[in-house]
Order: C-alpha cells, then structure tokens, then sequence
C-alpha cells in the first residue's frame, strides 16, 4: 500500500534590487526549470511520482533562508522489490530520488545511483542494480547530473540503527505519532514495501518507508550543504522486521552525509541526529 502526496509551495516573484539577489533569483529559476523537466521525464517513463518537495520556498515559509533545492521521490516497485529481496536494508535509499539545486550560485542535479545502493548495503545482483541504473538514466536523459559520491562510502555508511521488540505496524504507529506530534514537522509519505513486493509474488518481511520533515530545522541544516538535500530534510525512516518478530529502525546519520558531500559537517547536523534518535527510541520503547 501506498500513501503519499505532493507537497508544494507556491511560486511568488518579487522585485530585485541587488546584483546578488538577482543572480539568486536567476539561479532559482534555473533549479526549477531543471526540477520540471524530472517531473515530466519521471512520467514520460512510467514511474510513479511519490514526493515533489520544495526545501528553500518550505523553509522560507518558516523564516529560514536556504539555496533553492527541489527534491523529486518516485518509484516503481518491479525495480525495488528485487533489491529489497537481496536485502531489505536498500529501502533506506529507495525509492528513487533526484535533487534539483544551487550550489555555489550554480544550478545542479544530484542522484542517488546504483553504485551508492550496491555499496552501501553490499548488493550483488547485478541485473536488479542495472534495471535500476536504466530506469534512472532514462528520466535523466540530457540533463546534465551527477550522481552522490561514493568514493568514501562504504556498507552501511552513515546508518543509525535502532531496535525494537515492538512489531513493524505497531513501531510505525508509534514512530508516526510521535514525528507528527512535533509542531515543526511535515509529512510527505509513507511506502509498504512488502505490500507492492506481494504485489510483486515475492513474500519480504513486513518493510515501510517513512517520509518527513522539518522545514526550519531542515533548512538550517541544508544552508551550507545543499547537496544534503538528497537524504536529508526529507528524512527517510525505515522500519522492518527481524527475526525474534520486533522490528529494526533505520535512518540517515545526517552530519555522516554531510562529510560525504562535503567533506565536513556543523553543529546544526548533529543536533538533529541526537534530536531524531531520541524522538525514534522514545517511540518504539
């Protein structure tokens, strides 16, 4: 099963007075007439769009100015199912996403590739990585992109863990209560993945991604480390079950993104991580 939406904000223009501003502005324009042309490549290639966030117009909104960043979820379950078979971890960085931003007054994209996935969770099979890559290469065909680096990554890079004796649905519902009961939280999805792998004819363990985030803190986060927006801001939670039936939690080490993006991390990063870890253990206690 399936729940998700688009979360947008509304486009407003505004007279420029300084070099600086306008330069942003053209910028800003650029990102998202880059952030258009994914949308209608990801539906020109039969994928389903699952989130259209808007970082910098979503935390502005919230008194926090950031560089312009667009992040694009979408998915198709024939190509996940056969690396969550292989390992069910991989959903930590499924499904596909994209990101549309400024870096440097510049106008990037950014992916998350195959390589990323085969590394970070130690994936073998060879054609799901390569039905991946295909699908990937195909939305972004003539734009120019670079995928995330890989070069310092390696298995579970970056991976906060976190364990339960609650069951999946129960953990997920507890995991949703509490990020929701944070006033300076948006919701943007939820994917069952073991529901579309059934779909699928293949039996995972109970497996569902959380989408969310925090727009100001998120911004704050993002300022200086745009190319974060990635994996970060959304914040993606994993939960799924081992094998004493209670469940495992999984999320992104944000300050461990940033030093691979960047080579370095602030304080802003690491307040979150200890802010997420707290509010995930305290939820599935």
């Amino acid at each position: 099963m399936l729940r998700f939406f688009f979360v947008l904000s509304m486009i407003t223009t505004a007279s420029v007075s300084t070099s600086g501003l306008a330069q942003s502005s053209s910028v800003q324009t650029a990102v998202d007439k880059n952030f258009l042309e994914l949308e209608t490549a990801v539906v020109e290639a039969g994928a389903t769009p699952i989130a259209s966030i808007d970082h910098a117009r979503l935390a502005k909104a919230e008194g926090v100015e950031m560089p312009a960043s667009r992040v694009l979820i979408f998915s198709d379950p024939e190509i996940n199912t056969p690396i969550l078979e292989e390992n069910v971890r991989a959903g930590l960085d499924l499904p596909f996403r994209v990101l549309s931003f400024d870096q440097d007054d510049r106008p990037q994209i950014a992916y998350t590739d195959s390589q990323f996935l085969k590394v970070r969770h130690g994936l073998n099979d060879t054609q799901a990585l390569n039905t991946f890559e295909s699908k990937l290469l195909e939305v972004l065909n003539g734009l120019d992109a670079a995928p995330a680096p890989t070069s310092e990554l390696f298995a579970d890079y970056g991976v906060i863990e976190l364990r339960s004796q609650r069951s999946v649905p129960e953990a997920v519902e507890r995991l949703s209560t509490a990020v929701m009961g944070q006033d300076d939280t948006v919701w943007f999805g939820e994917i069952d993945f073991a529901t579309e792998a059934s779909q699928q004819g293949v039996a995972l363990p109970d497996t569902v991604l959380l989408l969310f985030g925090g727009p100001a803190p998120g911004g704050v986060a993002m300022a200086g480390f745009p190319a974060i927006g990635l994996d970060a801001f959304c914040q993606k939670l994993l939960v799924y079950a081992n094998e004493e039936g209670g469940s495992v939690v999984i999320f992104n080490d944000i300050a461990a993104l940033a030093e691979l993006h960047y080579g370095s991390s602030a304080e802003p990063h690491h307040g979150l991580n200890k802010r997420l870890t707290s509010t995930f253990r305290t939820a599935i206690e």
